[in-house]
Order: structure tokens, then C-alpha cells, then sequence
């Protein structure tokens, strides 16, 4: 596929390193501590959540499959996609996307974690661009959480 038909990855691309440094600083938006979150269960509104994921986070434009003329594949919503080629200097920048349908691997304290302090992995470690730092208050984490756990 040529890279123009990929425009809209670009944009993409270009829309999640914005978020980097707008995901959370919405006047009034703070993350909570860690320890409240992690003691406070999942009672999102998965409704508010697909706002999030789809028109706030984006979500949907890098986890998704697209077809010969750009448009995201519907079956194929949030089970993965390839990215857009990186910048010269992001040397290990990933091929793909991976599936964030029903957050695999995630428990939710992880999930958690990854929607509020800065896109930390299961595993503790920082992911790699271009998946955005997200700096989400508790409650938009949990509707995330809520919306993302329902998709096949």
C-alpha cells in the first residue's frame, strides 16, 4: 500500500504526540495516587469510555486495521494495526499496534496505571512510541477500562 493512502496514520501519528503533552491538562484534571486507584473498584461508564477511546485518546485510529483506501476495517476495531514508519531517530519505533480489545494481559490495576501514569506496561517498563503518555484522572481511566473490557 502506498504511503499516501495512509494519510490518515499520519495524522494519527502526528494527533498522538499531541496528546503527549495534552492528555491531562485539562484545568481540573489530576491523576489520583496510585494507592487510590488501585483500592477503588472498575465502576466506569463504558458509554463515557467509547467518548474517550474513540474521540478523546484516539484509540481506535493505531489498534485498528484499515483497508486498501485507508478506512478502519469495522471488524477488525481495536485487534491491531501497523503503524505508520517513525522518525530516523526512533530506531526500535514497532511495526504494529498491538490488540487492546478487552485490554489482554491487563488486570485493571494495570490498566490503570498504563491510562494514568504515562503509558507504563504490565511489566512495569515505559512503552515506546508512539503510544501516548496518558495522564487520565481515575474516573476516565475507569471508563476507558469499562468500554475497552466489552470489546471482542
Amino acid at each position: 500500500m502506498a504511503t499516501g493512502q495512509r494519510f490518515g496514520w499520519m495524522g494519527a501519528a502526528a494527533l498522538c504526540a499531541g496528546l503527549w503533552a495534552t492528555v491531562g491538562s485539562v484545568p481540573g484534571a489530576r491523576a489520583q495516587p496510585q494507592s487510590a486507584a488501585a483500592a477503588k473498584p472498575i465502576a466506569g461508564d463504558p458509554v463515557r469510555g467509547r467518548y474517550l477511546v474513540e474521540h478523546v485518546a484516539m484509540c481506535v485510529e493505531c489498534h485498528s486495521d484499515r483497508d486498501s483506501s485507508g478506512t478502519i476495517v469495522p471488524a477488525e476495531r481495536f485487534k491491531g494495526g501497523p503503524l505508520p514508519p517513525g522518525p530516523v531517530w526512533a530506531v526500535d519505533w514497532p511495526m504494529r499496534a498491538p490488540r487492546n480489545a478487552g485490554l489482554p494481559g491487563y488486570t485493571d490495576e494495570e490498566a490503570r496505571r498504563l491510562l494514568m501514569q504515562g503509558a507504563i506496561s504490565r511489566n512495569g517498563q515505559q512503552l515506546r512510541p508512539p503510544m501516548p503518555r496518558f495522564r487520565m484522572t481515575l474516573q476516565d481511566a475507569d471508563d476507558v477500562i469499562a468500554f475497552m473490557r466489552a470489546q471482542p
